[in-house]
């Protein structure tokens, strides 16, 4: 899709599904293209705000004292160092801070805290001109992210984030039902009350320091924000709304926090016109006031729901159909419309994906890899394994993929569909092999990748964030092994109650909702072995309804047409007559 929109000599937007791709599109494929295009196309790369250092909000962080800990002070006079040099403001050129961290989240601002035309360092935003460079570019490179919060910020009236685009190209487009779910929904933290509570105190200090009333109401706040996560204390999970949760305790603690809320955003009120920064943190209370109003209504068109962790809880309202607001921004946005991935259909029809969106009238076209499936890849289903629920399953698990992985020399991913299954077969991988084994958690995934790849016949055992968006090619990936049906977990509030409500109307919603999402993720997880013309390699699916179960063929049917068995003399055999072709490639690998 990248020649055409170089060449159409029109306003092109392409979406990709995380800012790993979108920055492999920017720096890798992008350049290798123009190089050979003779007409001249100006192209940007554009992210959400929250990617970009905000000069104020180091400034604030430095002079507030907020920082106890020696590593993040250390951090932040290198980002104050970088500060001076950086030309994209770009955090992630910045390889020490992670964009899960209190420092990035300090130095980075947000729609809520952003002061506008009002802050002092408005002339050099590196938001501003990140999005003046994409204003100008005919091809500008964003991800899922910023393109629905660009939705989302449409559907309330106010505003926009993308320059208007003849073209939107959407790639990775099976992640977009569910990352439109989240943007189109309403969320409010701990982080994000906490993170309102110490801008006040800065935005106070900032403009005189003479409010005693606001510090009481503030430590309040803090007092009924603690509390609540006090009530929600527990491991890291995502729990539906309902009395487990959220008993006579918790809705005590929910509507203490909102009156809270209401005093604290009265309050900042009467002092809002000392400073912009308190201007801004006054609407901020009023938007978290108004969604603490909401959670405490049932609506049946939303689902409310927990999200907690050791430290933080998220209170979720998410609309159950996104097919209109969505609808309504592409018909508002008067461009042609690309949606593209590898896994879009599931058993060849793209009905799934297209109603999720309401998209019916869209124009669909499958295409079949160039890739030979059929003699360079073998699909091995073993048998006799217990059902993914038998307490031997784990056990059964590694009895069937030690000789696998020995037989193929390492070069293997073991994508698990839990973080406990990865603990339990790391460690024994690593005990029984004699050879590196990688785990998930023990490093970033860049450097894993990275060490994974180098070493050529190493194992690597991952969760979700492995099964797509990763491509090793060549012999150091050559056996990819999954250990179940990647269901979504039947404890997803949001699932639950689009399958309460798909049941209620008489559908099928593990057919017409959870064999879909689960096929769209095998495919994904299948789709990590073959990744070029040369590659060759074996998939084994260990769950048993893969072959003995009706819905099997559901899955069976979606794949790419790859050798079948249940035999493991077959895998050996593949590995045997592969390996002096596949030594002979590794020594010529740079």
């Amino acid at each position: 899709y990248l020649v055409p929109a170089l060449l159409s000599g029109r306003k092109v937007l392409v979406s990709t599904g995380t800012k790993n791709l979108q920055e492999q599109l920017f720096n890798k494929d992008l350049p290798e293209l123009t190089k050979h295009l003779t007409k001249p196309c100006r192209v940007s790369l554009l992210k959400g705000r929250a990617n970009y250092l905000c000069q104020q909000r180091l400034e604030q962080t430095q002079v507030s004292g907020r920082l106890n800990d020696k590593k993040q002070v250390k951090l932040l006079r290198q980002i104050r160092e970088w500060s001076g040099q950086t030309e994209s403001g770009d955090l992630a050129e910045i390889g020490d801070i992670g964009d899960g961290s209190s420092l990035w989240r300090m130095v980075s601002s947000t729609t809520d805290n952003c002061l506008s035309t009002d802050c002092p360092f408005y002339d050099d935003c590196h938001v501003l001109k990140a999005r003046k460079r994409a204003q100008e570019a005919d091809v500008v490179i964003i991800n899922h992210h910023l393109l629905l919060a660009d939705m989302a910020l449409k559907e309330t009236g106010f505003g926009e984030l993308l320059p208007a685009a003849d073209a939107i190209i959407v790639d990775e487009a099976h992640q977009l039902p569910q990352t439109a779910s989240q943007f189109f929904g309403r969320r409010v933290s701990f982080h994000q009350i906490n993170d309102l509570i110490n801008d006040s105190r800065a935005a106070a200090t900032k403009a005189g320091g003479d409010m005693p009333t606001l510090d009481k109401h503030l430590v309040e706040l803090g007092r009924c924000s603690e509390s609540m996560l006090v009530k929600l204390a527990g491991p890291t999970q995502r729990m539906e709304w309902d009395g487990r949760y959220t008993g006579a305790e918790f809705s005590s603690s929910l509507t203490q926090l909102r009156e809270q809320m209401a005093t604290t955003a009265d309050y900042l009120g009467e002092v809002a016109e000392r400073s912009k920064e308190l201007e801004s943190c006054h609407e901020r209370s009023r938007v978290i006031y108004s969604l603490l109003q909401a959670l405490e209504r049932d609506d049946p068109e939303q689902v409310r729901w927990l999200e907690r962790s050791p430290r933080s809880f998220t209170l979720h309202l998410t609309p159950l159909d996104i097919s209109e607001p969505f609808n309504n921004y592409i018909s508002a946005s008067n461009a042609a419309w690309v949606m593209t991935s590898a896994t879009l259909t599931v058993n060849g029809q793209f009905s799934h994906f297209v109603e999720q969106l309401g998209m019916q009238e869209a124009r669909a076209l499958a295409l079949e890899s160039p890739f030979d499936y059929p003699n360079h890849a073998v699909l091995y289903a073993p048998d006799d394994m217990p059902e993914p629920n038998h307490p031997s399953y784990s056990g059964a698990i590694i009895k069937a993929i030690l000789p696998v992985i020995e037989a193929s020399g390492g070069g293997a991913f073991v994508l698990c569909t839990s973080l406990r299954a990865v603990d339990e077969i790391s460690k024994v991988l690593s005990d029984k092999l004699p050879l590196s084994v990688f785990a998930q958690g023990q490093d970033s995934r860049t450097r894993i990748l990275k060490a994974f790849s180098e070493d050529g016949n190493a194992v690597l055992v991952a969760t979700s964030s492995f099964w797509e968006g990763v491509d090793v090619r060549g012999t150091a990936l050559r056996l990819v092994i999954i250990d179940r049906l990647p269901f979504t977990p039947p404890d997803d509030p949001v699932l639950q109650s689009r399958i309460r409500l798909l049941s209620q109307a008489g559908g099928n919603a593990f057919m017409q909702i959870q064999i879909p999402q689960a096929v769209i993720s095998l495919k994904q997880g299948v789709g990590r072995l073959i990744r070029s013309e040369t590659d060759r390699g074996v998939v084994m699916i260990c769950d048993p309804r893969l072959r003995g179960r009706p819905y099997g063929r559901v899955f069976l049917d979606s794949l790419p047409p790859m050798t079948r068995t249940s035999q493991p003399a077959v895998v050996e055999r593949f590995f045997q007559l592969a390996q002096p072709e596949l030594n002979t490639e590794a020594q010529t690998q740079p």
